[in-house]
């Protein structure tokens, strides 16, 4: 480009009087494609490519509204922008504009960028926008724009939470604990596609189970700390006592790290909720870890909220014997304990799988522990998948194969849990019982090992993660679980498991991955709602 072609930093675009003649017209500066508008004495330029799906606005159309200024549209999808300002009027994403002035018989543009921090601010208001309208490719392109204007793009997930969480009615949702899920597997990975796929599904998980939800606010005030105070708040269901209670800790400088001790023992007081309120407390624990003081509230009010309002699973009637069971296992003393072996536990109802864990209870924890993840595993090799296919059944027997994975997920959440707290030990192996006993009524006969046997962990764990990256799962609830599940079963055959356990987790896995899930039980639910509406009067 020559001198004549340059004044400072506007660039000579095209002589007026061709651009008048032909009304539109597309050039090429820097190694931009830009469309050029003339609307009566005005001039307009922006990038030629719609920033939907990339088609050429040069041949869009450009009306003059009143009340919307120049508007110009793009053919293919309707989108709509603001040819003055960029901002969409119906559509998603915003178009670069580009200052114009015509001068010496010549239309000249101003290509510079703005500065990074202007761009960061533009594109995480626009990954709110994207949020709040659901749109999974938006949300997508914000944070690759936040990584383009040299941002780190997982503040992207730190706001969401923060901007979500009064938004979560009923308190903490598996979009966190995916999320935390998500970050791990950001952190592990080196191309850029592959780790904007992990943000992407991270905050579209969140803006899923936030959607068109008002906010739910939580209660301001503030108590002093007491653990006392804590546990009996949570039991009684107190939401505000809990908060205020939290509020007042974390005021006087009593963090996450310290409130820990606390939480957990109130997770495992009851068999809440498939075991979520566990898992949850984990994923809390360390996303405050990674994004620190900026999550520690939002994370703690929305985890406050899910434990007082969790499904308390051992209060049903085929979980009662778990309190008694506990009660027992602590008043009893050391004594001789017997053998647990995993293959009868596999088949055994939830009142001789709490027996059998009690009545070994002098054993290692860790041992226990390993035999009762074994039972979990093998379960999920002999899971009969038909029983999701099948368009008959009762609402009770409505098992699927979350049923199943909660059991590893919530194994590796007590583990890792239990190793920090031992005193845990008996209920979250009780727990771990329930699930055994729970799953063991809707196993096939015998399960093909041979078919889903995992040769080479390292190699397995590889196809795993081309799996879970390109998993295409339509629900979140389903990707958030292929992502927990492997992650979990991962991390038990990486913290020592037994070989052949270890090997049972992974072969039981390798048929999860492999599985067709049904998603949505369309003509059961159809027949259920029948039946059940036709009992109520």
């Amino acid at each position: 480009m020559d001198a004549t072609s340059r004044n400072g930093t506007w660039l000579r675009a095209i002589d007026i009087a061709e651009l008048r003649g032909r009304g539109r017209a597309v050039v090429k500066l820097e190694g931009k494609q830009l469309a050029l508008f003339a609307v009566g004495e005005r001039v307009f330029a922006c990038n030629n490519r719609c920033p939907h799906e990339g088609y050429p606005l040069i041949e869009g159309h450009v009306l003059d509204h009143l009340d919307h200024g120049c508007v110009l549209t793009c053919n293919w999808h309707n989108w709509k922008f603001e040819l003055d300002t960029g901002d969409n009027v119906y559509g998603g994403d915003s178009l670069r504009i580009y200052p114009t002035r015509v001068t010496e018989g010549a239309v000249w543009l101003d290509l510079r960028d703005a500065p990074d921090a202007q761009r960061i601010a533009a594109a995480h208001h626009r990954l709110n926008q994207a949020m709040d309208d659901n749109q999974y490719d938006r949300i997508a392109r914000e944070l690759a724009r936040l990584a383009k204007a040299g941002a780190d793009p997982r503040q992207g997930v730190a706001r969401a939470i923060i901007r979500s969480h009064e938004r979560l009615r009923d308190g903490m949702t598996h979009a966190y604990a995916a999320s935390n899920g998500w970050l791990r597997l950001h952190d592990s990975l080196t191309d850029p596609a592959e780790r904007l796929m992990c943000l992407a599904e991270s905050v579209g998980h969140i803006a899923y189970d936030t959607l068109r939800e008002h906010a739910w606010p939580y209660n301001a005030d503030e108590r002093a700390w007491s653990a006392a105070s804590f546990l009996a708040a949570v039991e009684a269901r107190d939401e505000a006592a809990a908060v205020a209670l939290v509020r007042g800790a974390l005021l006087t400088g009593v963090n996450f790290a310290a409130l820990e001790e606390t939480l957990a023992p109130a997770a495992l007081a009851h068999h809440n909720d498939f075991g979520h309120s566990l898992i949850y407390l984990c994923a809390c624990a360390d996303l405050i870890a990674r994004f620190g003081h900026d999550v520690e509230l939002p994370l703690l009010l929305a985890y406050v909220r899910s434990l007082v309002r969790a499904t308390r699973e051992d209060l049903v009637p085929e979980f009662r014997g778990y309190a008694a069971t506990l009660e027992a296992w602590n008043a009893h003393g050391t004594g001789d304990s017997e053998t647990l072996d995993a293959n009868p536990l596999v088949t055994s109802s939830i009142k001789r799988a709490l027996a059998a864990v009690l009545a070994a209870r002098t054993a290692a924890p860790i041992n226990l522990f390993h035999v009762l993840l074994d039972a979990a595993a093998s379960q999920l090799l002999r899971f009969d998948a038909t029983r999701e296919q099948v368009p008959e059944g009762t609402v009770a027997d409505n098992i699927g194969w979350l049923d199943f994975t909660h059991a590893i997920t919530f194994a590796n959440a007590a583990r890792r849990t239990c190793t920090r707290f031992p005193q845990l030990w008996p209920a979250a192996l009780l727990q771990m019982a329930l699930f055994v006993g729970r799953n063991s009524p809707y196993l096939a006969p015998s399960g093909d090992e041979d078919r889903w046997r995992v040769a080479d962990l390292t190699a397995f764990d590889a196809d795993c993660r081309a799996r879970v990256l390109n998993h295409g799962v339509g629900l979140y609830i389903h990707s958030a679980h292929l992502l927990k599940t492997w992650l979990a079963a991962r991390d038990e055959w990486s913290a020592g498991a037994p070989a052949d356990v270890a090997g049972r987790v992974a072969t039981a896995l390798n048929r999860y991955l492999s599985a067709r899930v049904h998603q949505k039980r369309t003509l059961r639910t159809a027949r259920q709602a029948i039946d059940f509406v036709a009992l109520e009067d």
